[in-house]
């Protein structure tokens, strides 16, 4: 095994450890049964593909089974789009959940255990606002003991009759919003912030996805979780580090109630440079128009990166890569760049475009001549075999191609210096065309005939190569060139600021691009590599009259040289 290898293993031992040791104990019996539990309340993003790839990944590798559970205790937040759209997500990335389930569907169980803690004098109806449960509840100690405690609610010590009243009155509608909430009675001296009373219902008028406006009381997600994993009969729920503290309360609740307890596991949550992955900054990208959609190919959500050519298995290749562990980091986003290229570099087949285009005329070709020559789809799979391009007179290549007083080690196109034009000739430039401002709009050039599809007779070589296209045969297309969102490797740093680091030149739109012919039987989302360019793929907006590239990724990371410069 390679260190590479080992060093992924090792990095998600510890999960492994606890799930082998209870195998080994029989504990569940033997059984492995883990969830992913997303809230729509958004698009999932780049750091839940890694919750994903390792739920879904366990449960395969042991055998088990994995379902797709729907946080759904915020109306006022959520909608069937988001559901809709991680469902979509999820298979995209190749995972099949055993079932479908959603928070919802435990209202009334989850109801009906309130009212029990209710009476076993856990759980009481409290009248302070949020702001002055926040200030009882004192301040954060991270769980360390001589911790400040908090101070007792003054209506910590209700009945047994009055909170069963007052709660039966919420579920009924009778008191406004925000007015009361269910708390659990834990201990106000806690050292742990989160076993200070925590809420465990409010008041809220929000109409709900699936039940409607059936209820106005909804569970908090920290008395939701336990519970629901406890009812799909979960065995191991992993979690992200965020939630450690939240364990102890995860534990008290299926203790009180005296139910099937499965174990929370916490793992370090994806950082990733020049991106920021909170759904709240995330929602301000999408609502604040700073970018066009959830699906923006800039967007780190899984959408985003399916528009922009990313495919699942670069995902998934990179998500193993990283590996899982207990603390937390920031991955180089070069990583996943370089997971992309080398999946694309084995499967993409290879097309010639222009993007910066100018014209170039064989004055020595005949005017009305053309030919049709062979160029391979694909170098790294000889199944791909060949297509067949069309060569004229006049031709497009790049403007970077050509230097009117070029260097010595400019080995491309400049005037008296001959190059080859891939799987076709070579040619020589003899003379340049300006218009009145001295930009050059034409280049006049001759070419060798000996020389198609190969090397000259002679045995003549030259150090450039350039990919073209021939000006009739072109199609006219728009590609767009995207780059990062932001211009710091880690945006959440600025804090309030977090809005200035974004990248100015994040897309940049050539909507004078000329691309070969056979490129028009691509179907949206099919991706393919620009030679000598980068690799791209069909956007959606692509029509019968103009097709739209999303470039996905260059050849090369050339990210570092412009940070140098």
């Amino acid at each position: 095994m390679s260190e590479e290898n080992n060093e992924e293993k090792k990095s998600v031992d510890f999960i492994r450890e606890i799930i082998n040791e209870h195998n080994k104990n029989g504990k569940y019996d033997s059984r492995v049964h883990t969830r992913f539990p997303p809230e729509p309340n958004g698009y999932l993003h780049i750091g839940h593909a890694k919750s994903i790839c390792l739920n879904f990944g366990l449960a395969a590798e042991y055998n088990g089974r994995c379902n797709l559970r729907f946080d759904d205790t915020n109306p006022s937040k959520e909608e069937q789009e988001y559901v809709d759209s991680i469902k979509e997500d999820v298979s995209w990335l190749g995972f099949e959940w055993d079932e479908e389930c959603y928070a919802s569907d435990y209202y009334e169980q989850l109801y009906d255990w309130a009212v029990e803690l209710i009476k076993k004098g856990k759980a009481y109806v409290c009248d302070l606002t949020d702001q002055e449960i926040r200030e009882y509840r004192g301040t954060m100690g991270g769980g360390k003991e001589g911790t400040p405690p908090g101070k007792d609610s003054p209506h910590r010590d209700r009945s047994v009759e009055e909170n069963l009243d007052l709660f039966t009155r919420m579920r009924d509608g009778e008191f406004e919003d925000g007015s009361k909430t269910l708390r659990a009675k834990i201990d106000m001296a806690h050292p742990n912030l989160n076993m200070r009373d925590p809420v465990m219902y409010r008041i809220q008028r929000a109409h709900h996805h699936r039940t409607g406006d059936k209820w106005c009381i909804y569970p908090m997600y920290d008395y939701t979780h336990g519970q629901s994993d406890s009812l799909e009969k979960i065995t191991h729920s992993i979690c992200t580090l965020e939630f450690e503290n939240h364990r102890p309360l995860y534990d008290w609740y299926l203790d009180e109630l005296d139910l099937y307890h499965p174990q929370q596991i916490e793992f370090a949550r994806l950082n990733l440079t020049y991106t920021v992955l909170s759904k709240r900054r995330l929602l301000t990208l999408v609502m604040d128009k700073y970018v066009d959609n959830w699906d923006d190919p800039r967007m780190p959500t899984i959408a985003g990166f399916r528009r922009r050519g990313y495919t699942p298995e670069a995902i998934r290749n990179f998500c193993k890569r990283i590996g899982v562990a207990k603390a937390d980091s920031r991955i180089d986003l070069a990583l996943l760049e370089h997971c992309l290229r080398d999946d694309l570099n084995k499967r993409a087949s290879r097309f010639m475009g222009v993007l910066d285009p100018l014209k170039v005329v064989i004055t020595n070709y005949p005017e009305d001549g053309e030919d049709i020559l062979e160029a391979v789809n694909n170098p790294e799979d000889e199944s791909a075999g060949v297509r067949k391009v069309p060569f004229s007179r006049e031709l497009y290549i790049e403007r970077e191609d050509f230097m009117e007083d070029a260097p010595k080690k400019f080995f491309r196109l400049s005037v008296g210096r001959e190059v080859r034009l891939r799987y076709a000739y070579f040619i020589t430039c003899t003379e340049v065309i300006k218009d009145q401002a001295g930009n050059v709009v034409e280049l006049r050039c001759t070419y060798d005939p000996e020389t198609r599809g190969g090397d000259a007779p002679d045995g003549r070589k030259v150090k450039g190569t350039l990919h073209w296209v021939s000006a009739k045969h072109a199609l006219k297309s728009e590609v767009r060139l995207y780059d990062r969102l932001f211009t710091v490797e880690n945006p959440d740093a600025e804090r309030d600021n977090w809005l200035n680091c974004l990248n100015p030149d994040s897309l940049e739109i050539k909507s004078e691009v000329f691309v070969e012919p056979a490129i028009a039987e691509l179907k949206t989302g099919d991706f393919f590599q620009f030679e000598r360019t980068g690799y791209f793929c069909v956007d959606k907006d692509t029509t019968a009259e103009k097709m739209v590239f999303n470039r996905s990724v260059g050849l090369k990371d050339s990210w570092a040289k412009i940070q140098n410069k």
